[in-house]
Formats: structure tokens, sequence, C-alpha cells
């Protein structure tokens, strides 16, 4: 039976610019205007965040566009009142839409005393309000048992089959996609499978927290066009010195396919001066003007794909149909028409 309301959208400060263009695809798709619900989410003079919601949203299905990125702890705790005020105000259903989900990386015990914040920010969302989450390439996979509610975790791997196979068209045969560790192996097979090219491993010894001692290249990478693959660029050290190890094996040239754009401290200053020729990005954390300004950074957009997943997301149809590259293809035509 059809929900009888239309979703509803509201932002936090997070990503301001992606939150529009997901409510314009939806208008796109819907054929009549979506927007964000009028708010304000601002700061006491110390600090301290507040919400208030200006349209009714009883009974209403709403979805709130918020990543947890730098600064991740306002970030989130905007996240968590903006649930906090729609759960107060009758909303039906609230699903979080959080494109990059912060505190991933401490998903497990790695080691004595040491907290596992994923667990601690799914418990926070739930207890919150949130009754399902969307995101895009969690650091972990298994964080989705965390939550006792539902998660839909999308992938950015078939944009990027769609970027690849538009941007190196001719070239197809001498694509080789790189995992920088053994760790990620399995979303660079992802992408591996998607265009048809092998997969080689860059494998990384550190000699302590932060510090890459070794890397050693797994698979022939000579007069390859490499394609380095991960979900989370920080700093870029590691990155763009994997880039330079590929150089070194023969590589006839390296280009990146990294999810999220954390790019924090030197990050930016590194891609710019490395061997990279692009490092290809989504949009899930706002841009810097800095990341903006990089000749060799080029972002591409999600709000296509977070459109269509919220409005199947509403009308109870397949969220994870998103998964195939050949179904987003129509969905991102106006950048790969042609293909």
């Amino acid at each position: 039976m059809a929900n009888i309301h239309e979703p509803k959208l509201i932002s936090g400060n997070a990503n301001m610019p992606l939150a529009k263009g997901i409510a314009k695809r939806m208008s796109m798709h819907r054929g009549m205007n979506v927007g964000l619900v009028d708010a304000r989410v601002e700061r006491f003079n110390d600090g301290e965040i507040f919400v208030e919601v200006f349209e009714n949203v009883r009974g209403e299905d709403m979805f709130i566009l918020q990543p947890t990125s730098n600064p991740a702890n306002d970030n989130l705790m905007e996240l968590l009142i903006i649930a906090d005020a729609l759960r107060r105000s009758s909303a039906d259903r609230i699903t979080a839409v959080i494109p990059y989900f912060g505190y991933a990386r401490q998903d497990r015990r790695s080691k004595a005393r040491t907290p596992i914040t994923a667990k601690l920010v799914a418990n926070m969302l739930v207890e919150a309000g949130v009754e399902r989450i969307l995101t895009l390439d969690l650091h972990a996979t298994q964080i989705q048992g965390f939550f006792d509610i539902p998660v839909d975790n999308l992938y950015a791997s078939p944009i990027y089959a769609l970027d690849v196979k538009h941007h190196f068209k001719g070239q197809m045969d001498d694509v080789m996609v790189v995992s920088p560790d053994v760790g990620g192996v399995a979303r660079a097979r992802d992408l591996a499978q998607r265009i048809g090219a092998p997969l080689s491993i860059v494998d990384k010894r550190r000699g302590k927290p932060g510090e890459v001692a070794e890397m050693t290249v797994i698979g022939d990478v000579k007069d390859r066009t490499c394609l380095i693959v991960d979900d989370i660029v920080d700093t870029a050290g590691t990155l763009c010195k994997a880039a330079e190890v590929l150089l070194e094996h023969g590589a006839k040239e390296v280009h990146a396919y990294i999810t999220h754009g954390v790019l924090s401290g030197p990050a930016v200053d590194r891609v710019s001066k490395s061997v990279m020729k692009n490092l290809v990005i989504t949009d899930t954390i706002q841009a810097t003007d800095a990341v903006k300004a990089c000749p060799n950074i080029r972002i591409v957009p999600t709000a296509p794909m977070f459109a269509q997943a919220i409005l199947n997301t509403w009308s109870g149809t397949s969220v994870s149909s998103l998964f195939d590259h050949n179904t987003l293809g129509p969905i991102y035509e106006g950048m790969y028409s042609g293909d």
C-alpha cells in the first residue's frame, strides 16, 4: 500500500551542499518540489547545540541528512539532537542518512583498555530515536551488526565503475585495481570485478603507529594504469607512498579512488605534490576550499544515489538494487551518458 505522506528531509550543518543536492535530485525524480524542512540548528554562546523545527512533522517519514565528519563531535551531537526533536514531535519514522559514518575506525578492541566507538555511536543513535540507518561504505561492514535496527550500507564502487569506464575508455586493457593493504582486498576486488580488471595488493608493514616501514607490491603492475581503491583517505601519507612504490615497480601511471575524503592536516599538500595523476573522492564530506582548489583532486557526487535510496526506503522498494552499476547508469546519465 502506497504511503500517504511524502518523504521529508531535514539537515544539520555538516554538509549542506550535499543535503541540498539530494533534495534537488529527489525533486527531479518526484516531479515535484522536495525541499529541506525549515529548521534552525544553532549554538548557544557556550557552544551547546540548539535545534528548532518550524514545520509540522507529526506522522511524517523523516530523513536526517548529516555526515559525522570533522568536527565529528559537533556533527554527531547535531544528528542526535535533531533525532530527539523529531521523536518528541511525533514523527512516524526517523531515518538517519549518514553519508560518512564517523568513529567507525574504532570497530574492535585492537589493544587492551581501548573503546569500541562504532558500537557506542550505534547505541547513541538508537537511544535518540533513529529507527533506520542509510550510509555509504562503512569502514567495516560488520558495524551493521552493532545496530538492532535496519542498516543500509551503500557502496561507492558502482559509481566508480561508471567513472572508470568513462574516463579510461579505450584504455581498459591496461587498467589494474590496487588495494593499498590486505584488509581492503574485498573492496578493491569488488571494483575490479565490475570493470573486468586484474587485482594487485600493496602489503604494508608498520614500524610504529602512523609510520609505514616497508611496502611490497603483490602482483605485476609493469606498464599498467593503477587505480588504488580504499574507503578513507585521511593524512594521505600512506596513499602517496603507495603511489610512489607502484611507479617504482613499473606502473605507467597511478590514480586513486577513495570514498571519503577526510583529508586532514598536510593531506591536500601531499596530494598536490604526489606522483598520482588524480585522487577521486565523493562529496560525502564537504570539501574545503583547499580541496576544491587542488588540481589533481576530483569530486564525484553521491546525491543521485542517496536520493534514489531515500525514495526506495520511503516506498518500500529495494535499496540493494543500487549495488548494481547498471542500475545506477540511468541515474548518473548526465555525467556518464553515451557509455
